[in-house]
């Protein structure tokens, strides 16, 4: 297009395949093979938000099968592949031994291991060992040992009389140090009610008693106090940094003699969202949530493995973690230079299982054999390796809240700000009127209806308190944007920052905040995928954009001599001799001329489409000028592609480039007959390290994972037969930012549908 003056730079997202094949486009049918079990939602719904998102085409007309997804959380596994191509799977160091395992009572905490930190022989000039002292010594060196200025600052949160009796706690844990926490006595505060006082007030505690005394809220917003489990010691009564590890690494240089800064480790969770294993880790070991990093979110309902990485955090207090943890397991610890940022993944490994599958195709009055099935999911994967899929954002990029994503940030990047705080701050009249009547057998989840009452709360009561006691700690934007534009000057008393609503967006963490524009990216990128399939099909035509470093050895490139003042020859190294170029960090795209592309050297898989941004080109043809006409609507915001710059460089969006099309790396199928709906299909990789199955069954199997042969199934004839139901477990490899479930699509023709729970969320 002849506004655009050069090719920028701009990092690639996806690797391309290595073959081609031929590619023929459906568009989305109305699909009659739509699962008829009341606990799932069935196609019409699904359909609706898929057309919405811009989800509208196949890559075939092949036949499909229908099946629920994630009816159970074991039924979706995914693996990370790191950089290197290895699956990573949980390692043996993250099983917790029996010595380890967390005790059932609260009120008494499992001691710590015995302290192996080797003390210093004293000598005449030095105090006496500690054993030497007596137990009323070490009272009151303990009591001694706290500063006037802390002693105010316990004052100010607890007053006198809980503070007198707290030291006092103290001096007794110190004077009796291998008791067992239990045996020292319970303190309670008085009621607390500000939320940041009561936060303050923990941190308070683990500073000052250097994490000798545990503290938690109660219901009644009351601080319970009490004796921490006893751990490693140094000479003077204080706890070291973990329990068997020497003081904290000082500075960057103490860090290095380790191996980083930063501490890598596997995170191995069960129907959990990744932020919320790590905001229950930061809370327990009293760090910000900042000092953790990942490189992929990962799916809340199902078994996920992914690395993440920790700033400066001593190995043995984060070991300690999995005594505490439900339903996750941390390992494979080691310190490296870097921490983990988006996308330092080459993808991952999906293993599902479609339960209760269905076959219209083989419906023609009779039950279908297995053989029948077996050749017709065969069939299925063989043209979804070879052909592929549509490379669509999925649904779960655009939210699960009525008003979706991308609204809040088209919202934002026109410069309504309001509006999009006020979007994010919005609630289903529905779930507040269930919250309302505890007598109602509501399908709405118990956190859904919270948030509505919590933010009803906020809306008519400007009560910032009220509202962020109410509110779910997993809603991280709401509680956020309440706390900033909640906050009370305490001199005037009034709320100095309720019509700031950038600075209430900026307080969302910044991988949240993104997601918003993020997310009107995708919207118009699917809506532009399907336009150019709509408009050229499998053909490669001039103006398809390509990635430069993934073809320059298809391009022709002309030596000229170039002469210095003094007419001599320069020489200038060939570019693949050179030690760095331009393009190391950053990925060009360039559009095809005509003759390349009908050159036959490029496929539909090597074709990119560019998210919107300053920092890309457009296709100069009929897709170019579409990204242009819809964003330019109401629909898109009446935003030009060409001006993406904001003064807020958060939402200032660079863009970046998408494959148009993607094949999955290895896949593999299964097909099993089974009866009981709680039959569970695979094992975790938490269970293959403890010999075990779902319901204590022992695992029998060998090797280090579940092997995949297409349609073997285990049961002989006879218990075949009675076996009513056929469920299909899948194992795929896809590449970084591609979306399982719009591989599930292609590859089911829809009939992948997501198992609707016992609730809904009607937010």
């Amino acid at each position: 297009m002849g506004d655009i003056e050069e090719q920028p730079r701009k990092k690639a997202r996806l690797a391309g395949p290595e073959q081609d094949a031929p590619v023929e486009f459906a568009a989305a049918p109305a699909n009659d093979a739509t699962p008829s079990s009341d606990e799932v939602e069935t196609g019409p719904s699904q359909l609706e938000q898929e057309i919405r998102a811009g989800i509208t085409a196949y890559v075939s007309n092949t036949a499909g099968f229908t099946g629920i997804v994630k009816q159970r959380y074991t039924d979706f596994l995914v693996n990370e592949i790191l950089p290197s191509g290895q699956v990573l799977h949980l390692e043996q160091d993250a099983v917790l031994e029996k010595s380890e395992e967390k005790p059932k009572s609260a009120s008494a905490p499992a001691p710590a291991p015995a302290e192996s930190v080797e003390q210093p022989a004293a000598t005449g000039a030095e105090k006496p060992k500690e054993e030497n002292k007596t137990t009323e010594e070490r009272k009151a060196e303990a009591i001694a040992s706290i500063s006037p200025e802390d002693t105010a600052t316990l004052t100010t949160i607890f007053g006198e009389k809980t503070t007198n009796a707290l030291i006092a706690l103290y001096g007794k844990i110190l004077a009796r140090p291998d008791r067992k926490a239990r045996d020292f006595n319970l303190l309670q505060s008085e009621t607390i009610a500000d939320k940041q006082a009561r936060t303050d007030a923990h941190v308070a505690v683990r500073r000052i008693f250097a994490g000798r005394i545990e503290t938690q809220t109660s219901n009644d917003n009351t601080i319970t106090i009490k004796a921490a489990p006893p751990q490693g010691k140094n000479k003077q009564g204080r706890p070291q940094f973990g329990q068997n590890a020497g003081p904290k690494p000082k500075g960057k240089v103490g860090w290095d003699e380790l191996g980083g800064q930063h501490l890598h480790f596997t995170l191995y969770k069960e129907n959990k969202d990744t932020m919320e294993a790590l905001y229950f880790m930061a809370s327990q070991m009293k760090l910000h949530i900042k000092n953790f990093q990942f490189a992929g979110t990962k799916d809340r309902r199902g078994v996920t493995v992914q690395r993440i990485s920790a700033y400066r955090v001593p190995v043995d207090r984060l070991k300690g973690m999995n005594g505490r943890l439900r339903q996750a397991r941390i390992g494979g610890f080691k310190y490296e230079q870097t921490g983990l940022e988006l996308g330092d993944l080459a993808g991952n490994e999906f293993v599902i299982t479609l339960r209760d599958c269905t076959f219209p195709s083989l419906d023609d009055g009779s039950k279908p054999s297995l053989d029948q099935v077996k050749e017709l999911v065969a069939q299925a994967m063989q043209d979804f390796q070879t052909r592929g899929y549509i490379n669509y954002y999925g649904l779960q990029r655009f939210g699960s809240f009525s008003i979706s994503t991308d609204r809040i940030g088209r919202k934002m990047l026109c410069g309504d700000l309001a509006g999009a705080v006020a979007d994010i701050l919005s609630y289903s009249p529905a779930a507040l009127a269930e919250a309302q009547n505890p007598t109602s057998s509501s399908r709405i989840s118990s956190d859904d209806k919270a948030r509505a009452e919590a933010l009803h709360l906020w809306h008519t009561t400007s009560k910032m308190g009220a509202a962020l006691d109410k509110l779910p700690r997993k809603f991280q934007a709401e509680n956020a944007i309440i706390r900033h534009l909640g906050w009370v000057n305490r001199k005037t008393g009034q709320q100095m920052q309720k019509t700031d609503w950038k600075g209430a967006l900026m307080g969302i963490a910044r991988n949240l905040r993104l997601m918003y524009v993020h997310a009107y990216q995708s919207l118009v990128w699917n809506r532009a995928a399907g336009k150019r399939l709509e408009t050229f099909g499998d053909k490669v035509v001039e103006g398809d954009l390509v990635l430069v470093s993934e073809h320059q050895d298809k391009t022709v490139k002309v030596q000229q001599e170039e002469i210095d003042e003094d007419g001599e020859v320069i020489v200038r190294p060939a570019e693949e001799d050179m030690a760095t170029t331009a393009d190391d960090k950053f990925e060009r795209a360039r559009p095809l001329s005509k003759e390349e592309a009908e050159s036959g050297r490029y496929s539909i898989f090597d074709v990119v489409l560019p998210l919107p941004g300053f920092d890309v080109v457009y296709p100069p043809n009929a897709v170019g000028a579409f990204y242009k006409d819809f964003m330019a609507s109401e629909e898109g915001g009446g935003l030009d592609p060409y001006k993406m710059r904001r003064d807020w460089k958060d939402i200032s969006l660079s863009g970046g480039y998408r494959k148009l099309m993607s094949r999955p790396g290895k896949v593999a199928y299964e097909v099993k007959p089974y009866a009981r709906e709680e039959e569970q299909m695979v094992q975790t990789d938490l269970e293959k390290l403890e010999g075990r199955m779902a319901g204590g069954r022992d695992w029998n199997g060998e090797g280090s994972g579940v092997e995949f042969k297409g349609g073997d199934v285990d049961a002989d004839a006879d218990a075949q037969e009675q076996k009513e139901k056929i469920a299909v477990v899948l194992t795929m490899q896809l590449g970084s930012s591609q979306y399982a479930t719009m591989a599930l699509r292609e590859l089911t023709k829809g009939g992948a549908v997501s198992y609707k729970p016992d609730f809904s969320g009607a937010r």
